[in-house]
């Protein structure tokens, strides 16, 4: 069992847990994540690693209550335990003293990027970080990336919080006036295809296609993809890969593979014979 010793609303639907698990933690590196299950009889779902304190034995992840493990998994409370808690999974971002780098987090995509940009301001990088959502209230660690930036823009779509919108916007800008010798984007499928879109195709735009992921040990063959005309697997060859090589249409088409399954699980709620969101408190 796996403790959560710290929760954190950071916005409405998303959460902040920090799980004590101090045998990942020491192994954990920028990009990877984890394996969760929440009881006998959940779903495992991949994670990733938002950040991880080897002193403390945490590993923090944040996530967005989207699906019925994630909704399930906003329940739980500090004190509670997971039942699995599985990693580092998949492998490490590359980090090295490229020069200029720009960040980019959108929505929840700000947790992974944020300990990749960490790394890579430790590297000597000079770190131009971009994260947005589609408001102010969504907005998550500004604080945190702004510690750890050279430069950080905000962009929302609504305009509520920085420049009014995409994170795409903000990138086109800042290469119109900058060198930049490397990009990393996190963050919702559409966002970083954008971002491939306007990044040429001469400055390496590493994405992580953590969200087609399912079992996280390449044998589901749910997140097969093609980059570079290559056939990989996003879990075990990734989770980063260079969205200048990737095959969007199928990633897209990946992405969208278990929408009628996830809305038939989320029409079981409360009261409805297969919610297990008190089952914690049937002790």
């Amino acid at each position: 069992m796996f403790k959560i010793v710290l929760k954190e609303e950071l916005a409405p639907k998303i959460k902040l847990f920090k799980v004590l698990a101090p045998e990942i933690a020491r192994k954990a590196r920028p990009g990877q994540f984890i394996i969760l299950r929440i009881d006998e009889e959940g779903e495992r779902i991949p994670l990733t690693i938002a950040d991880f304190d080897v002193d403390a034995g945490t590993i923090t992840i944040i996530f967005q209550e989207v699906g019925k493990t994630t909704d399930l998994l906003g329940f739980m409370e500090q004190g509670d335990s997971l039942l699995d808690f599985v990693g580092p999974l998949g492998m490490e971002s590359e980090i090295e003293n490229y020069g200029t780098v720009v960040c980019i987090g959108g929505g929840v995509g700000v947790a992974p990027v944020f300990p990749i940009a960490r790394a890579l301001k430790e590297a000597g990088n000079t770190v131009i970080s971009i994260i947005g959502a589609r408001n102010a209230e969504l907005l998550i660690w500004k604080q945190e990336m702004n510690q750890i930036s050279s430069k950080l823009h905000v962009a929302t779509d609504d305009g509520s919080a920085g420049l009014k919108g995409f994170v795409s916007d903000v990138l086109a800008e800042i290469l119109d006036s900058t060198q930049v010798d490397r990009i990393i984007a996190i963050g919702p499928v559409p966002m970083m295809e954008a971002v491939c879109k306007v990044a040429p195709g001469s400055i390496t735009t590493m994405v992580s296609l953590n969200p087609i992921m399912v079992d996280g040990t390449g044998m589901c063959g749910a997140c097969r993809v093609e980059v570079n005309r290559q056939t990989k697997f996003a879990c075990v060859d990734g989770p980063e890969f260079d969205g200048h090589l990737v095959n969007w249409e199928l990633v897209k088409m990946r992405a969208k593979m278990f929408i009628k399954e996830e809305k038939e699980a989320l029409s079981h709620r409360c009261g409805e014979g297969e919610c297990q969101c008190h089952r914690k408190n049937e002790k």
